[in-house]
């Protein structure tokens, strides 16, 4: 072996070992930096997966902000019925209520009604009308709850709004809720709720002694009104309900107390 070649062999065998530790150096880094990624659970992940703003569709925007869908809105329609001016109507399959103006006319809210097994129809009147009312659970609602509270006093927190109008001896009242985003859904134990500012705008038009017309879920469909041009046909008022149209239906579903089933 000559000398050049020893001394070849020797510089190969010192860049493998600055080779292989340069290897050990780097290797757990990487992997610590791998397994400290996977333990914290994310990827990384491209900037255009989240959606802007524009992306959005104005319906989800506005859910976002809270704001009612147009049908749900209070607003002026026409409206054809044979009953008099300053009826109450409900349209429960639509989860609309009308305030029959006359010559034609009403005023439409958006409004949350009886979930599946809980939903009523007939007339009643509004027997009493209180502003940020108490809230007694009624022993049908305790009987199929029985955590929920005996008593809520009245105010921002308590599940029947701003104000409350109750239909005649039944346990069943138009009142506002504490949660806008029931509306126009089938939601609560039978009452029908409105947002707190619908709710006080029907509560200075309407009078103890008013009717109020409860139309069944599966009533013929209605128009529903987006706007003044649309006319609305409602069947005259149905016979007054037997007993077992005002009381609480029975049944067994869980509740949320703040907001969604109670009332």
């Amino acid at each position: 072996m000559t000398p050049s070649s020893a001394l070849f062999r020797r510089s190969s065998r010192a860049a493998n070992a600055l080779v292989f530790a340069a290897s050990l150096l780097v290797t757990p880094i990487a992997l610590s930096a791998s397994a400290g990624a996977q333990s914290l659970g994310y990827a990384p992940v491209r900037q255009s997966a989240f959606p802007s703003d524009a992306a959005l569709t104005p319906e989800a925007r506005d859910a976002e902000a809270g704001v009612l869908p147009e049908r749900l809105r209070r607003a002026v329609v026409q409206f054809a019925t044979s009953e008099a001016a300053g009826t109450v109507i409900i349209d429960t399959g639509n989860t609309a209520l009308y305030y029959v103006l006359g010559q034609g006319r009403a005023i439409r809210y958006g409004v949350g009604v009886g979930r599946e097994g809980f939903t009523w129809s007939g007339v009643q009147s509004i027997s009493r009308k209180a502003e940020w009312p108490d809230w007694y659970p009624p022993a049908e609602m305790i009987k199929r709850q029985p955590y929920l509270p005996r008593f809520i006093a009245g105010g921002p927190g308590n599940p029947l709004g701003a104000r409350a109008m109750y239909l005649g001896s039944s346990e069943y009242r138009i009142h506002g809720t504490n949660d806008p985003s029931t509306i126009g859904k089938f939601v609560s134990s039978g009452c029908i709720r409105m947002t707190n500012e619908d709710v006080t705008d029907l509560f200075g038009r309407v009078n103890v002694g008013t009717k109020v017309v409860v139309l069944p879920k599966n009533a013929p469909v209605l128009a529903r009104g987006s706007d003044t041009r649309t006319t609305i046909s409602v069947r005259p008022a149905p016979p007054r309900p037997q007993a077992a149209a005002t009381t609480l239906p029975s049944g067994q579903q869980a509740i949320r107390l703040n907001v969604s089933s109670v009332n």
